[in-house]
């Protein structure tokens, strides 16, 4: 974790505040309300797909500190608080379940540092995504992580925020190269589904303009077998790659897809 004061730029918007907008959040500003507001212009019930993001999430780590048995999760770019976090998810299933949550945002550094306080098994890291290496070095995660032993790899709407020129496909390599046998990767990322759904492929274009030419300068929706690259090795946990209302779904949908659900998709996959 970093030391000292640590500026916040509020002349770019942050993904983790864009996000915090979107969920209806108090702790973003106005060059975060910026991107927020082109979002909605293209697509009003975005904030409807940021609650769905947030259910899928939960659905999955229940999935996996249930059923699946996992009791340690490294949760990449994890955003700020809100109700339903990976630990409380974890934690109602098993107490003792660790969770590391890593972002580089100072505001989310904040609110992460609260989350210490108040719950000896959530932890929070300063640190890069983007440099796998360091941050699975960090001395915080590896003091409140055994990474010799099976543990959780989330990568929840974060890999779509590194550019191509990132390489966010080498960089995820080298989080798979790391993960122990038995260990899951759980993954959702904006999708461009080209040919299965010209209709959404056109909106998820023209979302990607307004990410990526906003201040934030990031939002990448990739094809299918881009995105299903990333977990390239892996065995994937049914139903596989697929949108995120298909992804274990507590029950029927009761209200129609928002334009930005059908361009995104989720995945859960195991190490062998």
């Amino acid at each position: 974790m970093s030391g000292g004061e640590t500026t916040i730029d509020t002349t770019k918007a942050s993904v983790a505040r864009v996000y915090d907008a979107l969920l209806g959040g108090k702790d973003n500003y106005e060059v975060d309300r910026v991107v927020y507001r082109s979002v909605l212009e293209s697509d009003p019930q975005a904030p409807a797909t940021a609650v769905a993001i947030r259910e899928w999430l939960v659905r999955v780590v229940r999935w996996l500190a249930g059923p699946a048995g996992m009791d340690q999760f490294l949760d990449c770019g994890s955003g700020l608080p809100t109700q339903e976090n990976t630990h409380e998810a974890a934690q109602r299933l098993n107490p003792e379940a660790r969770v590391v949550y890593v972002d580089n945002d100072p505001v989310v550094g904040a609110h992460g540092r609260a989350l210490l306080e108040e719950n000896p098994f959530t932890h929070f890291v300063e640190a890069d995504l983007a440099d796998p290496d360091a941050l699975l070095g960090h001395p915080d995660v590896t003091r409140n992580l055994d990474l010799d032993r099976p543990y959780v790899l989330m990568q929840c709407n974060t890999l779509h925020h590194l550019m191509d020129d990132e390489d966010p496909h080498g960089i995820m390599r080298r989080y798979i190269d790391a993960l122990p046998s038995g260990s899951y990767v759980a993954l959702c990322h904006f999708w461009d589904p080209q040919d299965e759904d010209p209709e959404s492929s056109t909106f998820a274009k023209d979302m990607e303009q307004r990410l990526t030419g906003s201040s934030m300068g990031s939002g990448r929706f990739r094809t299918r077998d881009e995105i299903a690259a990333y977990l390239e090795g892996l065995e994937p946990v049914e139903p596989g790659l697929v949108r995120l209302h298909e992804w274990w779904p507590d029950g029927p949908r009761l209200t129609p897809l928002t334009s930005m659900d059908r361009v995104l998709l989720s995945g859960v996959a195991r190490k062998p």
